[in-house]
């Protein structure tokens, strides 16, 4: 005995008005444009994101192997997260190198910070040296 329930349902084994809000809500989800959910592509957000119940969404065996067939070709990232991570990978990239730059930098500052300390330890040696001997030599102009 057929019910009269059971012939109001698809193929895809719940009524139409639902089977048309979990395509729309898959639609939406892969398209990175969801309204209800936080965009991440897992069943959960799936039967929120069509406002059913997820044993409603588990009766729709056709949509849900849908569902699976896209996520296995195209995985669980969505294009807005693939663009943030190429984002971060770009980012990290010019941090790293940025960083070698002040590292080297850093460097340069070092050396030339020990070269002027001992510039300025020679000529303060030099000064007292001269004060000592009380003479100072003459240097003869350069001839042009």
């Amino acid at each position: 005995m057929t019910t009269s329930h059971s012939r109001d349902l698809t193929e895809d084994g719940v009524s139409a008005h639902t089977a048309a809000a979990l395509r729309a809500a898959m639609k939406r989800l892969f398209d990175g444009k969801p309204q209800r959910t936080d965009g991440r592509l897992v069943k959960e957000n799936l039967w929120q994101e069509a406002q059913v119940s997820r044993a409603t969404m588990n009766r729709a065996t056709a949509i849900l192997a849908e569902w699976d067939s896209h996520i296995s070709q195209h995985g669980t990232t969505t294009l807005g997260e693939a663009r943030r991570d190429d984002e971060i990978t770009r980012l990290r990239r010019k941090l790293a190198e940025k960083t070698a730059e002040c590292t080297l930098t850093n460097r340069r500052l070092e050396a030339a910070a020990t070269a002027i300390a001992a510039l300025h330890h020679d000529n303060t040696l030099l000064r007292q040296e001269l004060a000592a001997s009380g003479r100072v030599t003459q240097l003869r102009p350069r001839k042009g």
